[in-house]
């Protein structure tokens, strides 16, 4: 399906769940790469412990504010860049993770990218697993989906999934009072769940 900003106006996690099974392509110098997302998280802005944008807008999330269906990314644990999709009215920070994905174009290109991957299907097994294959950098980040180097094509019918607690996420945030993690089940590129564990402190 072509490119519909209007899908991207309702809140992250009414979006998450129709993510799955949508294709998202980059081109970049090196070639172009595409890959089904098969796992999402919805992140839904001052309403959601877990969000950056729980405490409001500032320089790095500013995008998160802005017009939905463009890209939003991060860095995680200084070194990973993230992926999300803008969702919700513009002043209102909505976003959808893209978790991990199946590599359905581009493949050679992807491997060169992540030397480390034992499988195609951990190719982009992970938030910053998938931004590696797909060649997502954080100056990516703003890029709007539907004119660019990056393109999204959603499924023609929603696809079937499960939900749960979101990975990795602490505090409030976490636990089962979030499941707004949606993955299709069978897929072997779905990334493991993972609990957040606090750092023990000696």
């Amino acid at each position: 399906m072509a490119f519909d900003r209007t899908v991207f106006e309702s809140p992250s996690v009414e979006v998450a769940p129709l993510l799955l099974g949508a294709v998202l392509s980059h081109h970049t110098d090196d070639g172009l790469v595409s890959a089904r997302i098969t796992e999402v998280e919805a992140y839904l802005g001052e309403l959601d412990p877990g969000s950056h944008a729980f405490r409001g807008q500032g320089k790095k999330n500013a995008v998160m504010f802005g017009e939905p269906g463009h890209l939003y990314t991060y860095f995680t644990y200084g070194m990973h860049v993230c992926a999300n999709i803008v969702c919700s009215p513009e002043g209102t920070a909505s976003a959808v993770l893209l978790r991990a994905g199946e590599i359905v174009e581009g493949l050679d290109l992807a491997r060169s990218r992540r030397t480390t991957s034992r499988t195609d299907a951990d190719l982009a097994m992970g938030p910053a697993r998938l931004a590696v294959a797909l060649g997502i950098t954080l100056a990516d980040g703003g890029l709007d989906l539907a004119d660019g180097p990056m393109a999204l094509r959603m499924p023609g019918r929603p696809s079937p999934f499960a939900t749960g607690p979101r990975t990795g996420v602490s505090g409030d945030g976490g636990g089962l009072d979030f499941p707004w993690r949606f993955w299709m089940p069978g897929e072997p590129s779905v990334s493991p769940y993972k609990p957040h564990v606090p750092k023990k402190r000696y």
